[in-house]
């Protein structure tokens, strides 16, 4: 009995992976075409989100346009509440995706001197002037298996730099080091 639970469990861990995976493709595409109208055709939801989305950033472009776009964007960081959620979001989309991506510099943190306790994070400031303590350095490690993490400020002495794509290694932190580093 035992052998055909080992079995199970093999076959679960092959199986739930590439199960789960479909499933979120499958609700994300039939949530797309149900927020616009496909007339039927699968499909053609995903590829009208993906239309609005460009033609949005085409238009944004625009020099036109830009001013309304900061006039927008000024009167949803005055708004309470509204701010607080429009700045979180923008920063988060910031940091991963544009022109200011913040987790593109990994390192390896020495946690305290007395162990050899390490944690890979990310560099996000590499000097806290805004506080007076330029000698400081902002680490951000997220944390494995969660949209989270937590943020450290610590010595630069405490830090190696990594030569690392920054995709792999929060791969590899946020898979709780399961993953393979290149």
């Amino acid at each position: 009995m035992r052998k055909y639970f080992n079995y199970f469990l093999n076959g679960f861990l092959i199986v739930a992976p590439i199960g789960l995976t479909g499933y979120i493709l499958y609700a994300v595409f039939h949530w797309l075409d149900n927020l616009f109208p496909n007339y039927g055709v699968p499909g053609l939801g995903l590829l009208g989100a993906v239309v609005v989305v460009t033609l949005v950033g085409f238009v944004a472009k625009s020099f036109m346009v830009r001013p309304f776009l900061v006039i927008a964007e000024r009167v949803l960081h005055r708004t309470p509440l509204v701010s607080i959620i429009y700045s979180s979001l923008k920063d988060l989309f910031d940091a991963f995706v544009g022109d200011n991506q913040k987790f593109n510099c990994p390192v390896l943190a020495r946690m305290n001197a007395q162990d050899e306790v390490y944690k890979m994070g990310f560099v996000t400031q590499d000097a806290m002037l805004a506080i007076n303590r330029e000698e400081l350095l902002a680490v951000y490690f997220p944390h494995s298996y969660n949209f989270s993490g937590e943020l450290v400020l610590m010595p630069a002495a405490n830090i190696t730099y990594l030569d690392l794509p920054s995709s792999e290694v929060m791969k590899f932190i946020v898979s709780g080091g399961v993953s393979r580093l290149i």
